[in-house]
């Protein structure tokens, strides 16, 4: 275990209580702003600023909605490949799996490029083609850029969560698939009232890792950002953090603004958790 808590210690621990520190103190310039920097104490005065700034509140709004376009069909457009691959009526299930997991392989930034290739007017095949089929679509318009950046994120994660059911899908003993086809229950029975409630943890752990990584959505709108102005520079939580540090050397307001991301992201994996724990309790007191 001492690699581990070397790794925990290393990469987050220090880094958390770095930013907390950082939050509680602020660049003071004396003299008309023409001093040098004093560094001061300010107390929650970033908390304050972070959490009554319009453009912070919008970009969580923003990371909300994403958030309900996008694991609702991840998860369950990954379970329903893992189950159609695990009801053999795919052939070449070796081949498919891995078609579907290449996407994942392909780091994001590069994922978001090509993308942005195919997303931009004048350049983008596919807009070439919808054109001569006289169809017109902005995909980097007020409506449809966050369906956009849906689209390359489950492009990019389909493969990747579909690897994970199907691998818990392979754990499911066969007897009990056997008796259920014994007592009467079809295919698509089969799979939503029997090996679906087997594969539940795997679908709480799948849920929360997507959540936890919606939250810091960042390389996708930052990228795109470059041709379209509906992506602004704190379009979510994480470009407002990177906007606060890099652009207005506001490193407290930064650090403020990372602490709330994290308490937000701590406490919907607690309720998730909680919430799996109870329905599993109250599933086991009924039987």
């Amino acid at each position: 275990m001492a690699p581990f808590f070397a790794l925990l210690i290393a990469v987050f621990l220090i880094p958390v209580a770095t930013a907390i520190r950082l939050s509680f103190f602020g660049e003071d310039h004396p003299g008309l702003g023409f001093g040098p920097s004093r560094t001061l104490f300010v107390g929650l005065r970033s908390y304050t600023a972070v959490l009554t700034d319009p453009t912070f509140l919008g970009s969580l709004g923003t990371v909300v909605l994403y958030c309900v376009f996008y694991i609702p069909p991840l998860v369950i457009g990954a379970l329903a490949l893992a189950l159609l691959l695990d009801s053999g009526v795919v052939r070449l299930r070796a081949w498919a799996q891995l078609a579907l997991f290449l996407p994942h392989a392909v780091p994001g930034i590069i994922a978001a490029l090509i993308w942005l290739y195919l997303y931009t007017p004048g350049i983008s095949p596919v807009i070439e083609l919808l054109g001569k089929a006289d169809l017109t679509v902005d995909f980097l318009g007020i409506h449809t850029v966050l369906p956009s950046i849906v689209n390359i994120a489950l492009w990019s994660n389909l493969g990747y969560n579909m690897v994970v059911f199907y691998a818990a899908l392979q754990a499911v003993p066969r007897e009990v698939i056997e008796a259920s086809v014994v007592d009467g229950a079809g295919p698509l029975r089969t799979a939503l009232q029997v090996k679906t409630p087997l594969v539940r943890s795997s679908l709480v752990m799948v849920t929360m890792f997507t959540l936890i990584f919606a939250l810091q959505l960042f390389t996708e709108p930052m990228l795109l950002s470059w041709s379209t102005p509906m992506i602004g520079a704190r379009f979510s939580p994480s470009m407002y953090i990177y906007d606060a540090a890099f652009t207005r050397n506001n490193y407290g307001l930064a650090a403020a603004a990372s602490v709330v991301l994290l308490l937000c992201t701590v406490a919907l994996s607690y309720f998730v958790t909680r919430w799996t724990s109870r329905v599993n309790d109250q599933e086991e007191a009924a039987r």
